[in-house]
């Protein structure tokens, strides 16, 4: 995978990972998952990510699933 940083977001993101005395992929990877774990705790983005399988599920010819709330 490749990711594309303007130069002062490469420039803070080397300060990060310096600063912290870390590999800057490892900064990145846990800014993924910090991100990932977000959405996965976000009401909102479970209801939209519902919608969207419900969605391909009829399109599919699957029944849809019930959230669990």
């Amino acid at each position: 995978m490749t990711i594309r940083l303007s130069v002062e977001q490469a420039d803070a993101l080397e300060t990060v990972a310096n600063v912290e005395q870390r590999a800057i992929s490892d900064v990145i990877r846990a800014a993924i998952t910090e991100h990932i774990e977000g959405r996965r705790r976000d009401p909102d983005f479970q209801r939209g990510l519902q919608e969207r399988i419900d969605r391909a599920s009829k399109l599919l010819g699957d029944s849809p699933r019930t959230s669990k709330e």
